[in-house]
């Protein structure tokens, strides 16, 4: 089995954010006014690990970057209208995204709202661009909106703002089922696009991006506790000052530490059938530990 060249993680990181945001970009060209420039405004900033899962899993599968960038810049439109829907006041209320105002604070409730929204919807129609066969094609958009839908993002985003006016904190695995929605299933469709577009067997990926998703989470209720606003570039100690359980106030911050490492060295064992040629995406999961926002 014959692969393109890999590359280091920063440098494959650093491409599929930039290709992302060209696709983006491309696909409002031509746009105007408050809601265009808020969701280019929006789409800014991120770190592309999404993108970069796309665009790495189809590379093991012989997928040309091109081919597969706007399934890459899916990912991170309907991420980033995601977040701009989580921090308005009526959800976690949030003034900072990115290092800089919320789309909200920047604009106002509607904007952001209807830039979320537009973020969505171009999301699909980015996905339908990806060349790769129709059946694989039809696997992509069939996919994410059970991802990013009650089934997945949007079902996790609900049981979070449940356990807020619960009568007792979630337990262990309630919140591993919620964050499995909230952060993991858009992380398991990116891991498992590569496949999906080459109409190849899911397992490996999906094993890999299930322990990654969660161990991402743990690293963001970590960094809740031990970051700090000028390098995340968001409000800090916000879970602890609301009372919510996370993995941290049921781990402890070493139990977290220790349950965030195996569930990386489980994402890595995963990976186990494409051989050295995944070392990228080992690279990825250490990543998702030791990051710093």
């Amino acid at each position: 089995m014959s692969f393109s060249e890999r590359k280091p993680f920063p440098s494959a990181l650093a491409t599929a954010g930039t290709m992302a945001s060209v696709q983006i970009d491309a696909a409002l060209d031509g746009t105007s006014g408050p809601i265009a420039a808020a969701m280019m405004y929006a789409s800014q900033g991120g770190k592309g690990l999404r993108a970069f899962l796309v665009l790495e899993t189809a590379r093991l599968h012989h997928i040309a970057p091109l081919a597969a960038a706007p399934a890459a810049g899916a990912i991170e439109a309907i991420q980033a209208y995601s977040l701009v829907h989580d921090d308005l006041p009526c959800m976690d209320d949030d003034d900072l995204r990115r290092g800089r105002p919320t789309v909200h604070r920047k604009w106002d409730e509607a904007t952001a709202v209807l830039a979320g929204d537009a973020l969505q919807t171009l999301a699909f129609e980015l996905v339908a661009q990806t060349d790769c066969p129709d059946a694989g094609r039809l696997d992509l958009m069939t996919s994410l909106a059970r991802a990013a839908g009650i089934r997945g993002m949007v079902g996790g985003q609900a049981l979070d703002i449940a356990a807020e006016t619960a009568d007792a904190p979630l337990s262990l695995d309630e919140i591993i089922t919620l964050q499995d929605g909230k952060t993991g299933a858009l992380i398991q469709w990116s891991a498992m696009a590569g496949p999906r577009m080459a109409q190849a067997d899911t397992g490996a990926l999906e094993t890999y991006a299930r322990n990654l998703g969660l161990a991402f989470q743990i690293a963001d209720d970590i960094l809740d506790v031990e970051g700090d606003v000028a390098t995340l570039g968001k409000a800090v100690g916000k879970d602890a000052n609301a009372g919510k359980a996370t993995f941290v106030s049921l781990l402890g911050l070493d139990g977290a530490k220790q349950r965030a490492q195996g569930l990386v060295d489980a994402a890595c064992d995963a990976l186990t059938v494409y051989g050295d040629e995944a070392e990228t995406l080992r690279e990825a999961a250490r990543f998702v530990i030791s990051r710093k926002s």
